[in-house]
């Protein structure tokens, strides 16, 4: 399946409760269609003691987000955008904002 955002893009949430905030994708999820984005939808973690935390205690740690809340960060303008793909040099397909007509690399 293909989505309109990849690992290190940065992205803007449109939707939810972290509504406006932007990070970087860490991670994503293709089976649950979900996305992990560093600083947002941040959730506590109550954690038992172990080697990595020898006190335990409460951990803060980001929760994945559905991917219809992102949209990817305009390289030229800023702002969120919607993407499209066409074909490009080498007859590779290449995203591309469909606001200002830029590549996302």
């Amino acid at each position: 399946m293909k989505l309109h955002i990849k690992k290190g893009d940065t992205v803007i949430v449109n939707a939810g409760e972290s509504k406006g905030m932007e990070g970087k994708v860490l991670e994503i999820l293709v089976d649950k269609q979900r996305a992990i984005v560093e600083g947002v939808n941040m959730i506590s973690k109550h954690t038992k003691p172990n080697a990595e935390n020898p006190q335990g205690g409460i951990v803060k740690k980001e929760a994945p987000i559905h991917i219809s809340n992102l949209n990817v960060k305009d390289p030229s303008t800023g702002k969120a955008a919607r993407i499209g793909r066409r074909m490009g040099d080498n007859n590779k397909l290449v995203r591309y904002s469909k606001t200002s007509g830029e590549e996302i690399k």
